[in-house]
């Protein structure tokens, strides 16, 4: 059981939370600090400083106090006027997701927030209430206050649920549930929509399928090597402890594994050939660098999600600091990273199905003994091709451009809710190149035959030959490659 406010969040506890394989609690202690932060609250909004936020208006209206009677309107026209996000509706896993880390965030106890406003959205998450949130008008400072504010209308009665793939007015819903909508109090609005949570949910979600995309990257590439009776001398550990990168070390380990006690690959231990063409010598050099990214945004994300990302943060009765917790720039730049580590990991895979078309040391040209007549696999290189161009189009850095909102008092932003749109978008297009040249990878085996493949190869081998029949003569390949995708998509292969 995890406890909100109290225990450290990690990528797989988000996710187990996600898929409601873990519950998480509001525990006393948890109860305890909330309402310590929010008893200082009060205390600020009844007195006569200015307190940003807690009783002033926002951005370049910091400057304008408020009065104790207006406090509530404040709140609610917040979360209204900063709702204007637009563009299609992000999945609702990640409505989910956002729900969890902004839960955490706010048990914190240093957003003076009250517990019934955490216990409502903790009742969304258990009757899976999930909020529409366009994808689009977020730009990453004073965090995602447009998708935030989506995330939240349930609260007061605005906005919609998701109801499968329809949405329902959230008034409706709490009607059906005999809640009434709440009317938030000082700061509480602003608590609600300060945050990265955004663009976290989608750093976890991405570092979530990242994580098996690696693993089955190196799976693809051991493949393709034994396809092409490639050598394994590359993958020496002799070799990659004298240039110790921690994710070279870790792939060149997996290809080892993925090659032990292979038939093939001693068959050719002798051969002639000096050295292999880069998309397959280099495997723990460009693999191992997209892990180093990875393992770099891992850790970032873990932090900001036991992160206070909101403003002001309510550290005593007399000390609320307005500062920029709710910048996006740590996780903006990782994000546009670890989008060019993913789409690298697509370029040399897609250079590797090149090389098992080459008809080169025993294959055949296009990987069809009946060329000319029939095209084999010459034409899925193609889409693999196109998927690895529109991912270099994707790997601008948003994190590199800012532009001023608030009339200059939000001056530099980080753009950082588009670096994890498009972080998310490039994963999917990498579990495509994948299943094709794993479709590839097992046509060039096919051809080593009679000799075996390690346990592990074998297995996969076989878990592809269960949806893809070996290739003789031109066939609709389309419900091979979307079997192939769907394989990729369900994690069905055996990556460690």
């Amino acid at each position: 059981m995890f406890q909100f406010g109290l225990d450290q969040l990690t990528v797989p506890t988000a996710m187990a939370l996600l898929r409601g394989e873990e519950t998480g609690v509001l525990s006393e202690a948890a109860h305890r600090q909330v309402n310590r932060s929010r008893r200082s609250v009060e205390k600020m909004a009844a007195g006569d400083r200015a307190v940003y936020g807690i009783n002033t208006g926002f951005g370049p209206l910091c400057d304008t106090q408020i009065s104790p009677e207006e406090t509530s309107l404040l709140q609610k026209n917040l979360l209204i006027t900063h709702a204007v996000g637009v563009g299609k509706a992000i999945d609702p896993k990640l409505s989910r997701l956002m729900m969890i880390c902004k839960i955490h965030a706010l048990a914190r106890g240093h957003s003076g927030i009250r517990v019934e406003v955490i216990e409502r959205l903790l009742f969304f998450l258990d009757q899976d209430l999930l909020p529409v949130v366009p994808e689009q008008g977020s730009v990453g400072a004073s965090g995602d206050l447009a998708p935030l504010s989506h995330l939240f209308l349930p609260l007061i009665g605005e906005g919609s649920f998701w109801q499968g793939n329809t949405h329902r007015p959230a008034k409706e819903l709490l009607q059906e549930h005999g809640l009434e909508p709440l009317e938030l109090q000082a700061k509480e609005g602003l608590a609600l929509i300060n945050g990265t949570q955004f663009i976290l949910a989608h750093a976890v979600l991405g570092l979530d399928q990242m994580a098996y995309l690696l693993n089955l990257a190196d799976l693809a590439g051991a493949m393709s090597l034994e396809g092409y009776q490639g050598s394994a001398a590359p993958f020496r550990a002799e070799l990659h402890e004298l240039r110790p990168y921690a994710g070279s070390l870790e792939v060149a380990r997996r290809i080892r594994h993925f090659l032990a006690g292979s038939e093939n690959m001693a068959s050719h231990a002798a051969c002639s050939r000096v050295q292999d063409p880069y998309s397959l010598r280099c495997i723990p050099q460009v693999h191992g660098a997209s892990r180093n990214a990875f393992l770099h945004l891992t850790q970032l994300t873990e932090v900001e999600l036991n992160a206070v990302t909101d403003n002001p943060v309510i550290l005593s009765d007399e000390e609320a600091i307005s500062g920029g917790n709710f910048h996006g720039q740590p996780l903006a730049m990782a994000l546009d990273y670890c989008s060019l580590a993913t789409a690298e990991l697509g370029n040399i895979s897609d250079r590797r199905c090149y090389l098992l078309l080459e008809g080169k040391y025993g294959l055949p040209r296009l990987l069809t003994k009946s060329g000319g007549l029939n095209s084999g696999f010459m034409i899925p290189q193609y889409t693999t091709a196109a998927l690895v161009t529109e991912n270099k189009s994707l790997c601008f850095p948003a994190s590199a451009d800012s532009i001023p909102t608030s009339l200059g008092q939000e001056d530099h932003v980080s753009m950082g809710s588009i670096s994890g749109r498009r972080f998310n978008q490039i994963l999917g297009n990498l579990e495509k190149i994948l299943a094709i040249e794993l479709m590839y990878a097992a046509q060039a085996m096919d051809f080593r035959r009679p000799h075996k493949f390690s346990d592990i190869l074998e297995k996969n081998h076989a878990l592809i030959r269960q949806q893809v029949d070996h290739l003789d003569d031109d066939r609709l390949l389309m419900d091979d490659i979307g079997g192939m995708v769907e394989m990729v998509s369900n994690r069905t292969f055996f990556t460690t």
